[in-house]
């Protein structure tokens, strides 16, 4: 048995806005989650509904085999850390810490051995005894999380915890959660809208679109074997490709070069012939020049970005714009006409009526 489950659940407010439609998810003890999508998809109110914090409308939430939507907050032994850091501006760093262990009667001794052992786990010894006005931004997210770990609960719920924090002290978080993940082995869903933080730290990821679950899986699998036209197109910086078209004769134009599909759609080429779709392909897997066996397109460089281990190119496909990422030794002049090569095993091809990958 998983030990956090949702079965079908639904979140519709008084005023009818239906704002998270029939999620089911399964999450195994120690696993860390990852819920992904734009703003207003729902991830937000999931968690909370998770925490308690927001009464589930319809569906059964599941805790180590528990049904868990009629218990408060307090008694489903969760830990949430929030976007803002919540912390107690009157107390010390100390303080902010123990709080929660006071609430719970936890004897003084005891308390100072935790207090010491999180500020060591999160390289806050030395910040103990000052305000949290005294605190960086990035300090005061570490005793925010360290508030949450401290009470050893089985689930840490953590609401876009990095999102006020510069680029900078982001990856240095990120990597000290997924240190605390490895020791603590706390069940752990976490929030955001930064692909990139989901890639680095969950065990599995979902990504959510308007409320609805789009696709669950692995960073690999949702990289290289996604669902649909949104999860190619929200997975992967800068994101993938998408020119629409339409199959004939088991081929496609684009830009007024023919493009066999034949090999790539397989007994399905009959069933497209006639449809629009959608060909993708990722920046980083273009190949300047042409290559005998790859899809070989022309384009008109627009726009170069220079960012240090790769360039951006931007280029003008006819009348389709495109991204490509290449080796910053290898970019083109601006302006320049240019032929890439994309090989075959690269492409992705989806329905442009259901947006489902084909």
């Amino acid at each position: 048995m998983a030990y956090l489950t949702l079965n079908g659940i639904n979140k519709i407010y008084p005023n009818g806005f239906h704002a998270v439609h029939d999620f089911n998810l399964e999450i195994e003890k120690g696993e860390f989650i990852v819920f992904v999508g734009s703003s207003g998809c729902g991830k937000s109110t999931t968690l909370r509904m998770i925490a308690g914090l927001e009464d589930i409308s319809k569906g059964e939430l599941l805790i180590n085999g528990v049904r868990a939507n009629d218990i408060g907050p307090r008694e489903r032994e969760v830990a949430m850390v929030f976007q803002s850091y919540a912390l107690y501006p009157q107390m010390t760093v100390y303080d902010n810490l123990a709080f929660g262990l006071q609430l719970q009667g936890v004897d003084e001794d005891e308390i100072e051995v935790k207090v010491q052992r999180v500020a060591k786990i999160l390289g806050l010894t030395d910040y103990l005894d000052r305000m949290p006005r005294a605190l960086s931004g990035g300090q005061r997210q570490r005793v925010a999380v360290g508030r949450a770990i401290i009470r050893r609960v089985g689930i840490f719920l953590m609401d876009e915890p990095l999102s006020n924090l510069d680029a900078k002290q982001r990856v240095t978080m990120r990597a000290e959660i997924a240190q605390i993940h490895r020791e603590t082995g706390a069940t752990t869903i976490y929030v955001t809208h930064d692909q990139t933080e989901a890639m680095t730290l969950a065990d599995r990821i979902v990504v959510m679109k308007e409320g609805y679950i789009q696709q669950v899986g692995t960073p690999y699998e949702l990289y290289f074997q996604p669902a649909n036209l949104f999860v190619a197109g929200f997975i992967g910086e800068p994101p993938m490709n998408f020119i629409r078209a339409t199959v004939s004769g088991g081929s496609i134009r684009i830009n007024g070069r023919p493009y066999d599909l034949r090999g790539k759609l397989g007994e399905k080429a009959a069933d497209y012939e006639g449809k629009d779709i959608y060909f993708g392909f990722r920046p980083e897997a273009v190949v300047l020049g042409k290559q005998p066996g790859a899809y070989v397109m022309d384009a008109k460089v627009e726009l170069t970005e220079m960012l240090g281990d790769n360039t951006n190119v931007y280029v003008d496909i006819g009348d389709v714009n495109a991204i490509l990422k290449v080796n910053p030794h290898d970019a083109p002049e601006m302006d320049a006409d240019i032929s890439f090569s994309i090989p075959v095993e690269s492409t992705y091809l989806f329905d442009a009526e259901t947006e489902m990958v084909i």
